[in-house]
């Protein structure tokens, strides 16, 4: 019997690029890989559709599920993760030296809906008890003008720069507190006084988060078209397979002193660092042994009013 032939769109991943060049396949599955930026791949496939499986945003898919959306069904494979403390860029002029300072400041964002700033937003309800509410929220492109969309309701007063000014000129003259952005902004790239993180020292309060939360924040899943699995539902099994031992040969091959695989000079300190802190199975991948997680960007998600409901596991990832 001919292989199920099926269309992969994802990141250039150092856990993906044993799928991407060969050295691992599903069992009876020829892939046929898009690389691509995980935005491009969210829009292509939640929107249009464009493939049988691809790299989704966490938060963009737990929204459709809840909506009553059933084109697609997950595959528990946590692509993405990232601590979002060092996201959370401040005026150093503006008096904000710890979060709670945060309320009734105008803060900027691109999005208020993407992954990250649902874990953001969680993080400073649930740790500060600063709430979306209770800050003023100006909306637009972080280096560009561009329009965006916002969520209709519990943001409190949300502004929309549109087309006008991009986040990064509004903060470079003052007009907008702090800035919460998953890329880092171009102001704190090339070193200008007048912007610095919250948390300067963002590792330890990450990990100090994680020790009291057990949250390690998961940004991206993969999703696979419902009628797919339908036709083929040994596929989305054999999937996920193959996505865990891709990710078991890039971690193994990061501890390794014979030959550093990354190009950073204290990459086995990191490992090991990494290994005490969140334990040897730090980027583990399964809906039961990411429960936490799942269920706290879910529930995140009806607080800020950005979803009607907690699906829960059985409502995000196919069964089986």
């Amino acid at each position: 019997m001919a292989n199920l032939k099926l269309k992969l769109a994802c990141w250039d991943y150092d856990r993906t690029r044993a799928l991407i060049d060969g050295r691992v396949a599903p069992e009876g599955i020829d892939l046929e890989i898009s690389i691509m930026r995980p935005r491009e791949a969210f829009t292509r496939m939640l929107e249009r559709e464009e493939f049988d499986i691809a790299e989704v945003s966490l938060a963009s898919y737990a929204r459709l599920k809840a909506e009553g959306d059933e084109r697609f069904v997950g595959i528990p494979v946590a692509l993405s993760r990232m601590f979002r403390h060092s996201c959370i860029y401040v005026r150093a002029d503006a008096g904000i030296t710890k979060p709670e300072d945060l309320r009734g400041r105008r803060i900027g964002a691109v999005q208020l809906d993407s992954t990250g700033m649902v874990f953001v937003k969680g993080m400073l309800a649930h740790d500060y008890g600063v709430t979306p509410d209770q800050v003023q929220w100006v909306v637009g492109g972080l280096e560009v003008p561009a329009h965006v969309n916002i969520p209709a309701r519990g943001h409190g007063a949300v502004e929309i720069l549109g087309r006008q000014e991009s986040l990064s000129a509004t903060f470079e003259f003052g007009r907008i507190d702090a800035l919460i952005s998953n890329h880092i902004p171009s102001l704190f790239l090339n070193g200008a006084p007048q912007i610095i993180r919250l948390f300067p020292n963002y590792k330890a309060v990450e990990q100090d988060y994680y020790k009291r939360t057990g949250l390690f924040p998961i940004m991206h899943m993969v999703a696979m078209r419902a009628d797919l699995n339908r036709k083929a539902p040994q596929a989305a099994a054999r999937v996920y397979e193959a996505f865990c031992r891709a990710r078991d040969l890039a971690v193994a091959g990061l501890h390794d002193s014979d030959a550093l695989r990354l190009a950073l000079p204290w990459l086995i300190v990191h490992v090991e660092e990494t290994r005490r802190v969140l334990g040897l199975d730090h980027w583990a991948y399964g809906a039961e042994k990411n429960r936490k997680v799942w269920n706290a960007l879910c529930d995140y998600q009806v607080e800020q009013q950005l979803s009607p409901r907690n699906v829960g596991l059985d409502g995000l990832f196919v069964s089986g």
